[in-house]
């Protein structure tokens, strides 16, 4: 039996491997994307494939990550082998997303959990630098699938190879084999200190006592069925999403029937990235102090039609699926539950050649809530990450940033006001490509209660509109300009 006091060290202990990961990962890596960003993800799991605890990092790579040891759980394991994925129909998200995960064994060969951690690569091939074409249209388009696999130092030049700076993707994969083996020297340690069948029954109360609080946060909404509807921005029209959330007693089901088919092009959803996307808002509806496990989400059933937007079938392009997608998803389970509206999107934009790659999400406003103004310029929702400083990102890339800002009074008016969006204006000095994949472009992001809509955003070339997923070439001199949409207000003003 494992009581109150040691059940919060254990869980202290946990939580703290899984930072230490994410430290070695982002000071141990090469691109800007995760050493400056930090658009990377560990969590320890147990020999069953249930997540025992995740470091605070991003939603979207996190609530997905235990799709990825579920592919890989079943193969034979041994020490000091660890296995790469990047499918998105095979345990991953989209193909940035690079997945590696290291089995951790006791000094006597019994398996004792799996270390993993997810990195945004700056590039993994595909037609356009940075693998996040804005018009792609199947998988292969968008970069190397890597289907679960070992990973050794032929695989690891067999895989960069077909990547743009292989160098550099090479360090950052060595950087996340660093953090698993962190994690895994910690689990072990715990293993040493507790023995093999006391850490079991450790990290079963753990997900447990996430279990428990989860279903009391759950208990404490009223129960009935709540109902929000949605779009996302294809290029050939709206995409309706649809939701019927029902709370009964101390469970939440999360229904997605009546939403858009799989798309022709890339803003389709895995299952994993849509139950992802669920988890965080569930999180946010519930309470964050909660241990971020496995047992948090038991009370959550998620329903979605096989072959719609949000459930597409293997080979559909998926690129934006995970950014935007991800976003809309979000804020339909918090819409449902009258909460304002943040961005909605990550500005995704890539740039780059043959000799440089370079990704960064923007931030935007957040929506306002019933005792607090929404804050300004931050990453919401699915993403969490940094921005780029401008010192790195003129120093390590062809680039001079003009502006960069707050756009002020794109929040939301409303007893509360929601964030405002920022102003990220660059130009290239060097011939390069871009892509850029945003939403809430023709649709302003909403309010609650009263509160007014926040601004959407607006994309310019040299001053000219841009639509707000685009592909096509810098020249030297030329400035794109990305104004980020303002979050919602709350409440009559």
């Amino acid at each position: 039996m494992i009581d109150a006091i040691e059940l919060q060290v254990i869980a202290g202990a946990l939580r703290a491997a899984c930072q230490e990961m994410g430290v070695v990962l982002i000071r141990s890596a090469h691109s800007s994307n995760i050493k400056e960003r930090r658009d990377a993800s560990t969590a320890l799991f147990d020999p069953y494939g249930e997540m025992v605890m995740q470091a605070e990092h991003i939603p979207v790579h996190l609530g997905a990550m235990p799709a990825a040891v579920a592919a890989v759980r079943s193969e034979d394991h041994s020490p000091g082998v660890s296995w790469i994925l990047n499918d998105p129909f095979a345990g991953g998200t989209h193909l940035p997303d690079i997945t590696v995960i290291t089995p951790v064994f006791d000094e006597d060969g019994e398996l004792l959990g799996f270390a993993a951690s997810r990195a945004h690569h700056a590039d993994v091939g595909g037609v356009l630098p940075g693998s996040m074409p804005a018009d792609s249209t199947s998988l292969r388009e968008e970069g190397v699938v890597i289907p679960p696999q070992r990973l050794d130092e032929r695989a690891l030049v067999e895989l960069t190879s077909q990547m743009r700076q292989p160098r550099e993707r090479r360090a950052d994969l060595r950087a996340q084999l660093a953090a698993n083996r962190a994690g895994a020297q910690r689990l072990g340690e715990l293993a040493g200190r507790l023995g093999r069948a006391r850490l079991r029954e450790a990290t079963a109360a753990v997900l447990d006592y996430s279990e428990r609080r989860t279903r009391a946060c759950l208990a404490a909404l009223p129960d009935g069925e709540r109902h929000a509807e949605d779009v996302l921005e294809a290029p050939d029209g709206d995409l309706v999403l649809r939701l019927s959330a029902r709370v009964r007693g101390e469970t939440l089901l999360l229904d997605f029937a009546g939403s858009a088919a799989q798309h022709s092009g890339n803003l389709n959803c895995p299952l994993s990235v849509t139950v992802s996307a669920c988890l965080f808002a569930v999180r946010v509806l519930t309470d964050p102090d909660i241990p971020a496990s496995a047992g948090a989400y038991r009370p959550l059933e998620v329903r979605v039609p096989e072959g719609s937007l949000l459930n597409a079938r293997p080979g559909a392009a998926v690129a934006a699926g995970n950014v935007e997608t991800s976003s809309r998803i979000a804020d339909l389970v918090l819409s449902a539950f009258g909460r304002a509206q943040g961005q909605g999107t990550m500005n995704n934009l890539t740039l780059g050649d043959e000799r440089f790659s370079y990704y960064e999400t923007l931030g935007g406003g957040q929506g306002a809530c019933p005792d607090a103004d929404g804050p300004s310029g931050v990453h919401v929702a699915m993403s969490n990450t940094l921005n780029t400083p401008i010192e790195a990102l003129e120093r390590d890339f062809p680039l001079r940033v003009l502006e960069y800002s707050l756009r002020r009074g794109s929040g939301g008016g409303g007893r509360r006001r929601g964030g405002d969006g920022v102003v990220r204006e660059l130009e290239a000095l060097r011939e390069m490509s871009f892509s850029l994949i945003a939403e809430r472009r023709r649709h302003r992001p909403k309010g609650a209660e009263g509160g007014e809509c926040g601004l959407s955003g607006r994309d310019l070339l040299d001053g000219r509109p841009l639509p707000g997923k685009a592909t096509g070439v810098l020249a030297a001199g030329q400035r794109l300009r990305i104004e980020t949409p303002g979050g919602g207000g709350y409440g009559h003003g």
